[in-house]
Order: C-alpha cells, then structure tokens, then sequence
C-alpha cells in the first residue's frame, strides 16, 4: 500500500499561535492541496496525523473541528484530491495520553488501522514533535519549512535521516520523481 502521513497546521494550512478555531480561519496553504490532489492521483492513501489540544483546551468543540475538517476536503476534492482519513489527538500537553506528538500513538493507530507496517512510510510535518513521532514510528520523516519548519529547522538537533523540503508541493515532487 502507498501511504504517506502529513501534519495538518503549518504542513497544509496557515499554522496560528492561537490555534485554528474555526473554518473561517481554515486557510491552505499555496499548492498544499494541489500537491495532495498529486498525491491522489497517483494512487497514494494521504492520511492526516494532528495535535488538537484546542479542544481539551475548550478552544473549540468536536463539531467545529468536524467543520474545519470538512472545509478542508471541500477544497482539496475541488483540485482533484482526497484524504483518506484524519487521526487526531484531542489531549493537552500535560494529560500523559500516548497519541500526542512526539509519542507515536497516532502513527501506530494509522498502522493498525492500515495494517501495515509504517517503516520508510514519509511523514511529513512542520516541528521537532512531528519528525520524533515519525521516527519513533518507523517512518522516514520529511520537514517542510512552512509553518514552524524554518525554526525548527534552526533549532537544529533534527533527527538522523530528516529529509528537509520548501513546502508539501516539493516534498511531492521529490517523491513522487524517486
């Protein structure tokens, strides 16, 4: 099975400080659903991997992300693309759950439920977290320097193999070419 994992905020859509609450805020990023719609195409299952703690947070509920969620696939079938499905971890920073980045919890999940094994699957994301739930998973991480991937990228101590790309529409081209 071709699969690859992506982080939502800052990988696919504008990353805010103060957490996407609403569709409203819900904004791609240029040639972010282009790419996936790439990804579709050519036969890939995309699966989204994301920290909410805004809803454990009371920032927004279920339903609103429900509605992001569906803003977001609205526009990606528009450029001819397709999520497969959307893993989430509703925890804070401090409730000890083992699906919060940078434990692998969600990635295990996607395996489980894919039922297959994610070694050298690309995961695609924008932090430090996103790339050691990858690895800790098997995956082969991949860092877009959209989002907060120009400063952690700065921050330096990125884990051994990260592959380090503009934005998804060149991570695209770099794997779909290889």
């Amino acid at each position: 099975m071709k699969l690859v994992i992506l982080d939502r905020d800052g990988v696919i859509n504008q990353d805010s400080k103060a957490f996407i609450k609403s569709p409203a805020e819900w904004i791609a990023l240029p040639g972010s659903l282009e790419a996936i719609a790439r990804l579709s195409q050519a036969g890939w299952r995309v699966v989204i991997a994301s920290n909410q703690s805004g809803l454990s947070r009371g920032m927004f509920s279920m339903e609103t992300l429900n509605a992001i969620h569906a803003k977001m696939r609205t526009e990606l079938a528009q450029a001819g693309g397709h999520i497969d499905s959307v893993f989430i971890c509703p925890h804070g920073p401090d409730d000890g759950c083992a699906c919060r980045k940078p434990k692998p919890g969600m990635y295990t999940d996607i395996a489980r439920r894919y039922d297959v094994s994610l070694k050298d699957v690309p995961a695609v994301g924008d932090s430090l977290r996103d790339l050691q739930a990858s690895v800790a998973a098997g995956c082969a991480p991949w860092l877009v320097l959209t989002g907060n991937g120009q400063k952690t990228l700065d921050q330096g101590d990125l884990p051994a193999g990260t592959r380090i790309v503009k934005d998804l529409a060149a991570f695209v081209d770099s794997w779909l070419e290889a």
